[in-house]
């Protein structure tokens, strides 16, 4: 009896130390809604329209996971979140899916104990700066106040670039892109640096965007990704093969326009739950991506009608093109 007492008791702390939750995918369903973390406003990733609907990039991927497990994308409830706040909101169970420009990095994997389902942008940190300041290079930014947001990976990588190259800086701590913008705008910094989508998502809102540039350095990795938390591998699994189910579809020639098509690819037809029983490995229903492509399209619809080059966001693809494109999206198989 002893025995067995301490053994519920270590499982019972085990399971508080790991973090673990109750079923996120039971909680959401007896909700009726995904709770989804964004920032609190880049264009084209995630912002408010006039009528404080969401839209966006990011956005996307919280209607497409609401659509899998709800059958509905839009029932979602955005809830703004900081380079400081956001860590807190999943950890405590404020949010279900944290889906923003977040990168993907050891520590926040591993110490933080949260789950990264996969990479929805590739990025890079850059700089932006009046054009006429004058400079081509981040290098001939020796003794320059530079608007920071807190609470990001962009603080490290500052600090090392400007170290590596023997010049110094003085930091213009902020807590959001918002703000960051206003403070670049009116002179309180000489240089804004962030993830080189954002940077140009903002300026396009910019009254003069030629007004300014982007510089060509790129000074490091972003990986940028949804989460979850650890301690619960079904919805880890829901929202990874959501988002690989935007980027396989592309890959297959499968949109939104083409969905009830009749196909001869064995991969189409698992990926639209005509074959196979993919969903019940997941716990959810054989037309979970069907729903989930309906909302917004495939990976590339998503992007051309959020930040492609049509938009007045205007990226191109880049390491976001399909692998077979020169990019690196690559989907695992569905089978």
């Amino acid at each position: 009896m002893k025995k067995t007492l301490f053994l519920g008791a270590l499982a019972a702390t085990t399971l508080a130390a790991s973090g673990a939750f109750a079923s996120t995918l039971d909680e959401v369903k007896a909700r009726g809604t995904l709770n989804c973390g964004v920032t609190t406003g880049v264009p084209g990733f995630a912002e408010p329209d006039a009528n404080g609907v969401w839209q966006g990039f990011d956005v996307a991927v919280c209607r497409a996971v609401a659509a899998a497990v709800l059958g509905d994308g839009n029932a979602v409830t955005f809830v703004p979140t900081t380079g400081k706040t956001r860590f807190t909101a999943l950890a405590s169970g404020e949010i279900d899916l944290l889906a923003r420009n977040t990168t993907w990095t050891f520590s926040r994997d591993t110490d933080l104990k949260f789950e990264f389902v996969g990479v929805n942008y590739y990025d890079g940190q850059g700089f932006m700066v009046p054009k006429d300041l004058g400079v081509s290079s981040a290098t001939e930014l020796d003794g320059a106040t530079v608007c920071i947001q807190t609470g990001t990976t962009t603080e490290l990588n500052l600090a090392d670039f400007f170290r590596s190259n023997n010049i110094s800086y003085e930091p213009v701590p902020i807590e959001t892109g918002s703000e960051a913008v206003q403070q670049y705008l009116a002179g309180a910094c000489d240089v804004y640096t962030t993830d080189r989508s954002a940077l140009a998502a903002q300026r396009a809102n910019f009254e003069t965007p030629d007004a300014h540039v982007l510089l060509p350095d790129v000074v490091s990795k972003e990986p940028l990704g949804p989460l979850v938390r650890h301690g619960d591998n079904e919805w880890g699994d829901i929202a990874r093969w959501t988002l690989n189910a935007l980027i396989t579809a592309e890959e297959l020639g499968v949109t939104s326009a083409n969905l009830d098509a009749e196909s001869g690819n064995p991969e189409v037809n698992r990926l639209l739950g005509r074959e196979g029983d993919l969903g019940a490995m997941i716990g959810l229903d054989a037309e979970w991506a069907k729903r989930a492509l309906a909302v917004g399209g495939n990976y590339g619809e998503i992007f051309a009608s959020n930040i492609g080059s049509e938009t007045p966001i205007g990226l191109a693809r880049g390491l976001n093109a399909q692998w077979k494109d020169g990019g690196l999206l690559y989907s695992p198989p569905f089978r």
